[in-house]
């Protein structure tokens, strides 16, 4: 990096750690600032940041959650080697900071920092924080959190967000979505891209103790191994049901909420007998339109995933994966539901019949969504990835 300037950026294992540090990269480089990647060779995040354009260095790292004993015995022989990989890799760069946002390369990568003197900030994305971020956060410099709570008030630490997707930052606000809204109410469901199959098969079924008397519009992601169970689930209980998503639209964001609405309205199946429908697709590719068009989304509660909920401005009832580790998104849904922008329902505790009763009232007051949606809206921190790029700037002066 030219006269040590620029910004390390440490990240990997899942699109949880990688999004975020792709964002704040992505500022930080229209800012003309430098960025060069640590990564977990052979990890997701080689693919995703060579298509970035931006310089990657990786070590030999890997989890040791829920390997066997050998691996636990070699562990720290191979934390030392990457700290060493690390350590020679940020004398080469000469970075003016270096940013954790989690993941197993952070770990040997924060260590380096600290031994090389270089100043380090640790961005923590969940209520939660992971056991990357616990460890490297004693010793930072600057410790940054998405969610207020994440750290122990004496961290001092700043919420500053998780960043988000600029097509959802940018669709207008939920009153002006809203107004003159009629018809069902229209429920997006998603388990993320693979799908959940535990969501899969009870949302229809309560869906189904509520088509007779009640109308709703369903699009449902179902990942790409369900799409056919879960169509056969929605016809099983009587609600008519197709698996295409229709032509993609592009279109700018001006006119993105308006002709969202029209085409996804125009993509449901022939309604059943109290004018339900759903659409089941194996992945939503513009997820923006998805929630311009909805009402309420039911999901899972990953830190990104609740995040982009709040920042698109939409009503949401969160079924939190029950095995995250340290049970995480709970805490996150928590953040919303504490807002009254959301509500919460454990896995654990749900089948078909008390689904549909949390789903009845929300089906029958389209205005009580709206104000869920607006109060999301609210706490949402849209300039995430400029905030933290900000912070790392301090560091580059």
């Amino acid at each position: 990096m030219s006269g040590g300037r620029g910004v390390l950026v440490m990240a990997g294992g899942t699109g949880g750690h990688i999004f975020p540090g792709l964002a704040v990269a992505d500022s930080l480089r229209r800012s003309g600032v430098e960025v060069r990647w640590l990564g977990a060779r052979g990890g997701m995040e080689c693919d995703k940041v060579a298509a970035a354009g931006i310089e990657l260095d990786v070590v030999d790292i890997s989890g040791l959650r829920g390997k066997g004993a050998a691996s636990w015995l070699v562990g720290p022989f191979k934390l030392a080697r990457a700290v060493w990989q690390a350590f020679r890799a940020l004398g080469r760069q000469r970075p003016s900071c270096a940013i954790s946002f989690g993941g197993y390369a952070a770990g040997p990568g924060g260590l380096a920092a600290k031994l090389r003197g270089i100043p380090l900030l640790v961005h923590e994305q969940n209520r939660v924080p992971g056991m990357t971020n616990r460890t490297l956060a004693r010793f930072a410099d600057t410790v940054l959190q998405a969610f207020p709570g994440s750290w122990p008030e004496q961290t001092a630490a700043p919420t500053v967000g998780n960043p988000v997707r600029r097509d959802v930052i940018s669709l207008p606000a939920p009153a002006e979505r809203f107004a003159g809204r009629e018809g069902p109410i229209r429920i997006l469901l998603t388990g993320g891209s693979q799908g959940a199959l535990a969501l899969n098969r009870l949302v229809p079924e309560a869906l189904g103790l509520l088509a007779s008397e009640q109308a709703f519009e369903v699009r449902h992601q179902a990942g790409p191994r369900w799409v056919r169970e879960t169509r056969q689930a929605y016809e099983k209980v009587g609600i008519p049901c197709r698996s295409d998503q229709g032509p993609d639209q592009d279109r700018s964001d001006q006119d993105q909420s308006e002709t969202a609405e029209k085409s996804i309205a125009t993509d449901v199946a022939p309604t059943g007998e109290a004018g339900s429908s759903a659409v089941v697709v194996d992945f939503i590719e513009d997820m923006a339109s998805a929630y311009a068009w909805a009402d309420v989304v039911v999901c899972r509660a990953g830190a990104l995933t609740v995040s982009e909920v709040a920042a698109a401005g939409v009503a949401a009832l969160f079924i939190p994966y029950p095995h995250a580790v340290d049970d995480h998104q709970t805490r996150n849904a928590e953040f919303l539901v504490e807002a009254g922008a959301a509500l919460l329902m454990q896995e654990s505790a749900t089948d078909a019949r008390t689904l549909a009763k949390v789903l009845s009232p929300l089906a029958g007051d389209r205005a009580r969504l709206a104000n869920m949606a607006s109060r999301g809206r609210a706490v949402a921190i849209p300039d995430s990835a400029d905030r933290v790029a900000a912070l790392c700037k301090e560091y580059t002066q």
